[in-house]
């Protein structure tokens, strides 16, 4: 006598519409601060018969350290929730369901505009992660309209609507 743990016939398969990285770009002005106290330590190399040259080690630390961790941070849109993967020695998971989304808006400041890059933000019903930021990926526009798809799919999948309700109405003057 076997089980099935097949799922049911009702749910689709989950299937994968985005995956991306945060660009390195956002460090910009972290990186050019390392690059300026590798310069200030070789300079002063030449002061201190070479002794701080070992200094050198401290900005590179700095940049590869940066970058491993915004490397290991990713993203994966599916058609039915959000996936965030991040940390370098110890990896958390935090997953998003799309019918949790309430709102969502696209930014792209003029540095990220001029890369090609933008920034996606998300509002959510979620209790763990109300707002989740997607920063400085590439084709934003066409993120933010799969997102917008997939929301409105899985909502009518789900049979979930979005119910706006304000405090401010029956408030006391």
């Amino acid at each position: 006598m076997s089980l099935s743990t097949a799922a049911p016939s009702s749910a689709p398969d989950e299937t994968t519409l985005w995956q991306g990285h945060t660009s390195q770009w956002v460090h910009f002005w972290y990186y050019f601060f390392c690059v300026l106290l590798a310069i200030a330590c070789a300079v002063g190399a030449a002061f201190t018969a070479g002794l701080s040259a070992i200094g050198l080690v401290v900005p590179l630390l700095m940049w590869v350290v940066r970058w491993w961790v915004t490397k290991c941070t990713s993203y994966e849109l599916t058609t039915q929730r959000l996936k965030i993967s991040s940390g370098v020695l110890n990896r958390k998971l935090d997953e998003l369901e799309l019918f949790r989304v309430k709102d969502y808006a696209m930014d792209q400041p003029l540095f990220l505009r001029i890369l090609g890059l933008g920034n996606l933000t998300l509002v959510t019903s979620d209790a763990s992660s109300p707002h989740v930021a997607i920063k400085a990926i590439p084709q934003v526009e066409n993120v933010r309209e799969k997102l917008r798809t997939a929301v409105q799919a899985e909502r009518d999948r789900k049979r979930v609507r979005e119910l706006d309700v304000d405090g401010s109405e029956g408030a006391l003057t």
